[in-house]
């Protein structure tokens, strides 16, 4: 038991959200899966028609439409914000879609930006970009009530306004890849990462769409593909250049703590690893100089103190053997290996009491450990002798 080490724990391993958010200006990242999944149906159906998701319009919402008895205290500002080149009643209803999306309200939101869609078209609209987005805004309402089919149609459309925007063929790949058009899917994925190599979701989405296309088609899958367009430089730099939403930010920035901690992740186990090979082989000096490296990225690895106490046993530096051991059982009061690595510490100090008391916790808590059986008999005669010795002192004085 003395110089058995912990083995090192295994690490773990990150989703974001992409028909998850109406555009605005920029794009975002996407969600993991299909696009059924978990997603918030409304609570009344109507018939299905053209630009009507299942389900309801309230006749009272607070997007902006004349209801009866508003609540004087609801903010209504959020309307009048500018919405590209729209005019102000297109850009109301644009700007009433998002409120309504970003409040689950899918069916609602998909009203408004037909609406849209239709007063654009009416009023002779010659802005690409703003329309694309209705567009895109819509695909987002089809793909978070299920409706693959009119959410790819939505997609295309907008991706004829504006070839190559990101979420249009975020989300378009997303509707195909819920309807097992894997190939199709592939391809959208595939062009996304051309314009933005940290769209998780869709690295993600490539690796599981090509187990699936090796399972369907075989050794030559990729013969099978549509051809996968070349996104232009351009482009590509314009993404780039595009201001960041908070939204994307803060995405961006948890990714880059996962990272980290992956890495810190991996970097400790290694350094245990090697600092448990090497007091198997001996050499404590350069164990205990990895293990007092793992500490400094995970101070709470009770497994560290214990096992640099070894070390610290080793060179007999009793102290600070006690120490770690003592930071040990602060982290895990019932450790056993901590209480038997203490009480050798205490018996290097020539503290054979406490060394006995910490032997008869060990016992305690397990009492089939042999070796602090035959360390307690080994300390109890310590002791018995350290008493006879100081008997005999004391009389001679």
């Amino acid at each position: 038991m003395g110089n058995a080490q912990e083995k090192p724990p295994g690490s773990g391993g990150g989703g974001g959200g992409g028909g998850g958010r109406p555009d605005q200006a920029t794009a975002g990242t996407g969600t993991r899966g299909r696009s059924g999944a978990g997603v918030e149906k409304p609570q009344t159906q109507r018939a299905p028609g053209k630009g009507v998701a299942n389900g309801t319009q309230r006749e009272n919402s607070s997007a902006g439409g004349q209801g009866k008895q508003d609540s004087p205290a609801v903010d209504t500002s959020y309307l009048d914000a500018p919405a590209g080149a729209l005019p102000p009643h297109l850009a109301r209803l644009k700007n009433a879609g998002n409120h309504l999306f970003k409040h689950g309200q899918f069916g609602d939101a998909l009203e408004k930006y037909t609406q849209a869609i239709d007063g654009c078209a009416e009023a002779g609209i010659d802005s690409p970009e703003d329309v694309c987005i209705l567009y895109s805004n819509r695909a987002a309402c089809y793909l978070k009530d299920g409706n693959s089919t009119d959410c790819i149609q939505d997609c295309t459309k907008a991706l004829e306004l504006q070839p190559f925007s990101l979420k249009p063929l975020l989300r378009r790949a997303m509707a195909y890849e819920s309807l097992e058009r894997y190939r199709k899917a592939y391809v959208d994925y595939k062009t996304v990462l051309q314009i933005d190599t940290g769209v998780q979701a869709a690295h993600d989405s490539v690796h599981r769409i090509t187990k699936m296309l090796i399972e369907q088609d075989g050794p030559e899958w990729r013969e099978k593909l549509p051809e996968i367009p070349t996104v232009p430089l351009s482009v590509q730099l314009q993404h780039r250049d595009k201001p960041v939403s908070a939204e994307v930010a803060q995405a961006r920035a948890a990714r880059a703590a996962q990272e980290e901690a992956r890495k810190k992740d991996a970097r400790f186990t290694l350094l245990k690893r090697e600092g448990n090979d090497l007091v198997k082989k001996g050499h404590f000096q350069e164990a205990l100089e990895k293990y007092c490296e793992c500490l400094t990225l995970k101070p709470d690895e009770c497994a560290v103190y214990t096992n640099r106490a070894i070390c610290f046993l080793k060179l007999n530096r009793f102290e600070e053997a006690k120490q770690d051991c003592d930071s040990a059982l602060q982290l895990e009061p019932s450790n056993k290996k901590a209480f038997y690595r203490r009480a050798l510490a205490f018996k290097g100090l020539q503290d054979y009491l406490s060394a006995s008391s910490d032997l008869q916790e060990v016992l305690q808590l397990d009492p089939k450990v042999r070796e602090a059986e035959q360390e307690l008999e080994v300390v109890t005669s310590l002791l018995r002798q350290s008493l006879m010795d100081s008997t005999a002192h004391t009389h001679r004085v």
